[in-house]
Order: C-alpha cells, then sequence, then structure tokens
C-alpha cells in the first residue's frame, strides 16, 4: 500500500520593511539645526514681502487698495511723527493688558475647578460650552447698556473674548493628568488639598502658561472690536479711522504693528514659560 505523501504548504512570503532614509528635514521631534530652523523663518518672512513687493510695485493691484511695502513703511513713520501713534500703541496694550490678566484670573481658576472636581465640572461646563458658541459683537449692545461708553466696556470685550477660552483649555490640562499620579498621592497619605496643591497645580502649570500664550493672541483680536466702542485712540481706533479715508497704507501698518507687536510678546512668554518650567521642556518639543 502506498504511504501518502505529503506536500509543505508554501511558507509565506516574509514581510519586507522599508525603512525611509534618514533625514533632518523631516524628521520627528528628532530635533531640528538651529541654524536650518532660522533660515526657514526668515524665508517665511521673505516670500510674502518679496510677493506683496513685486505686485505692488508692478501695480498690479491699484496703490489705493495695495501700496508698496515702503509706502506702508512711510506712512508708519509719518504717524508716528505726526499723529501720536505711540500713544493708541500705549493705550492698546493698556486695555489688552487689563483684559486678559482679568480673563487670566477669573479662566485659570475656573478651569482648574472644571478639571478636577466632576460637580464643577457638571455645575459650569453648560454654561461655558453655551456661552463660548455665542459671537461677543452680539454682546456689544448690551455691554453698552450695561457698562457704558468708557474704558471698561473695552476691556469687558476683551474678557470675554478670551476667558471662556482660557477655561476650557485648563480644565482640559487638567483632565490629561493620568489617574495614577492621583492614587499614588493618596496611598503615600496625601489629603484632597495635598493632592490640588502638590499634583494638579505643578502638572498643569506648564499647560496654563502655554494657555495664557496661546490667548493673548484673541485678546489682541477682540481689542479692534472694542475699540469701535467711541474709542479716541488705540491702534483699532486708528485702523478704523484710516478705512473711512481709503487710507490703506495707514491701516498695513497698523496691522503689522499689531502683529509684530504680538509675535513679541509670544516669543517673551515662552522665555517667561521656559524658565519657570524647564522640565517640561520636552513635553512642548
Amino acid at each position: 500500500m502506498l504511504e501518502s505523501i505529503s506536500v509543505p504548504s508554501p511558507k509565506p512570503p516574509t514581510r519586507q520593511h522599508r525603512y525611509l532614509s534618514p533625514s533632518i528635514f523631516w524628521s520627528i521631534r528628532q530635533g531640528f539645526p538651529q541654524r536650518l530652523s532660522w533660515l526657514l523663518v526668515a524665508l517665511s518672512l521673505a516670500l510674502p514681502l518679496t510677493l506683496w513687493t513685486i505686485v505692488s510695485s508692478l501695480q498690479l493691484v491699484p496703490p489705493t487698495f495695495l501700496p508698496t511695502p515702503l509706502a506702508v513703511l512711510s506712512a508708519g513713520l509719518t504717524m508716528f511723527a505726526e499723529n501720536s501713534l505711540g500713544e493708541d500703541v500705549l493705550a492698546s496694550c493698556g486695555r489688552v493688558l487689563a483684559g486678559f490678566v482679568l480673563a487670566a484670573i477669573i479662566g485659570v481658576p475656573v478651569g482648574l475647578a472644571i478639571g478636577t472636581f466632576y460637580s464643577m465640572d457638571s455645575l459650569f461646563s453648560p454654561i461655558v460650552g453655551t456661552v463660548r458658541y455665542m459671537p461677543i459683537t452680539g454682546f456689544v449692545p448690551l455691554i453698552i447698556i450695561w457698562v457704558g461708553l468708557g474704558e471698561p466696556s473695552k476691556i469687558l470685550i476683551i474678557t470675554l473674548g478670551v476667558v471662556l477660552y482660557n477655561i476650557i483649555m485648563v480644565a482640559d490640562a487638567v483632565k490629561f493628568i493620568p489617574n495614577e499620579m492621583i492614587n499614588v498621592a493618596y496611598t503615600m497619605g496625601a489629603n484632597r488639598w495635598d493632592v490640588l496643591w502638590k499634583v494638579i497645580v505643578p502638572a498643569t502649570f506648564p499647560s496654563v502658561l502655554d494657555t495664557l500664550r496661546v490667548n493673548i493672541s484673541g485678546a489682541w483680536n477682540f481689542v479692534v472690536i472694542a475699540e469701535l466702542l467711541a474709542a479716541q485712540n488705540g491702534l483699532g481706533f486708528k485702523i478704523i479711522q484710516a478705512q473711512r479715508f481709503l487710507q490703506t497704507d495707514k491701516v498695513l501698518f497698523c496691522i503689522v504693528l499689531i502683529g509684530t507687536i504680538g509675535l513679541t510678546i509670544d516669543y517673551g512668554l515662552k522665555w517667561v514659560s521656559r524658565r519657570l518650567t524647564p522640565w517640561a521642556d520636552q513635553i512642548r518639543h
């Protein structure tokens, strides 16, 4: 009797792993040369400026709508020399600072409470989640009725525009703290007060600083809206005033100036954050 001959089944083809070649430019969180980083920063600024110069110099767009960079710079220097633009800068910076500090004083503790306690989450989250979808401009008539046309109304608009985002982002930062950290603190004998001040607050402090740094841009966005309310100075006031007379060069200079001030503040807050929380540099990068 013939024995059955077993035919071995073919082996599945081995999967060939495709490795990407090392790359400095496309590396994923593997560090980046400082010189190349500065080169890309300069390139990102030079490209739009060059395109703006070419389009405006060749008058592909009428100068009334797009003046040249030199014309914008000249208009800005004239505003500083003859139209007291420096006072407008100080006025806008004061309003932004007051509104932003008030939003931080309110938003950070409420955000910590929402992220820490389920009771506070149930109490505040519905109203915060609802109001943040309402446009701030819709509250302007009410703010005028309640507060009037003075400085408090302008500061209140900036505060309302920023505070809700502070609350939400800080609350999310607290919720990302691993439960294991809290359980370990309880195991070692900590009470609720200790967990709050020795675990939650230090763990979220870098994220709170980053939240404030990001949201201060919102304060500068709302300062233009705030200075619509019978303002007699400020960068937003200058933009609106120049727009009425089609002075596009002055409008563009004020916009660029706001962007420059905001970028300076952003890098300053980054520097402060790295000095206060050096242990968080690895998380940030």
